[in-house]
């Protein structure tokens, strides 16, 4: 349940649409008999049911906003009208893990709470924590729609390949070549794991970069730097 008063319930568009549900019925009491009691009830409990998600949702993205225009505060300078500013980068990371924070454990399970588990991992991850940036993005990938899923699968290969866990690593990057989404495209993960495999596997590493040479500029560009990068073909 959302963290809300009963005051704010009494008042609020949730609290209204269920009451006119309930209104209904009441005055409605001889009709709701006649035409059958059960099929009424059910038709008030989706309209609430509804009012409820929507109320939730309208809650968890103005949570989600407002943490967002946190990552995008000015440091050092005068604010927007409407919008934060922070005297240092430190200043700024605690408020934003804070609001990031507070969001993903209230709302946990929903796209919003797993968005700012996301930001959670990736912060985590700049901070060199990888630890939890490997246990935030984990729970992303693991929950998440397809979409921001595919995201913190790429981070998440990063941060086990820092950590020593290649092998592991390597197959979230195949699965994501394997199912791109609209966020992680087959091109991009394509790239991904070619800059990936360099060390341990450069033939199959040129073998995933040599078709994107001629792809849109954007993909051919990240293709041939990633080439230059690879260690001369073998004779």
């Amino acid at each position: 349940m959302d963290r809300i008063t009963r005051k704010e319930l009494k008042t609020d568009k949730f609290a209204l649409e269920v009451g006119h549900g309930v209104e209904y019925v009441t005055e409605h009491k001889q009709q709701v008999v006649r035409y059958g009691a059960i099929a009424a009830g059910v038709v008030v409990l989706a309209l609430a049911i509804y009012a409820f998600i929507s109320y939730r949702n309208g809650v968890r993205e103005d949570a989600l906003r407002a943490a967002m225009q946190i990552q995008d505060a000015t440091i050092g300078g005068q604010a927007e009208e409407g919008h934060p500013a922070f005297p240092t980068q430190d200043a700024k990371d605690t408020a934003a893990k804070k609001a990031l924070t507070d969001l993903a454990n209230n709302y946990s399970g929903s796209e919003q709470g797993l968005i700012a588990r996301y930001y959670l991992g990736t912060m985590a991850a700049d901070k060199g924590d990888l630890p939890t940036a490997e246990k935030s993005l984990r729970e992303v990938a693991d929950h998440a729609g397809k979409n921001y899923a595919s995201l913190a699968k790429l981070a998440l290969a990063s941060v086990l390949q820092a950590q020593g866990k290649s092998s592991e690593g390597e197959q979230v990057l195949r699965s994501l070549l394997a199912s791109p989404t609209d966020f992680v495209s087959k091109d991009q993960a394509a790239i991904t794991l070619a800059r990936y495999l360099s060390a341990t596997n450069p033939a199959e590493a040129r073998k995933l970069l040599e078709p994107l040479r001629t792809e849109r500029s954007a993909i051919s560009r990240a293709a041939l730097t990633a080439l230059s990068d690879l260690p001369p073909a073998s004779k």
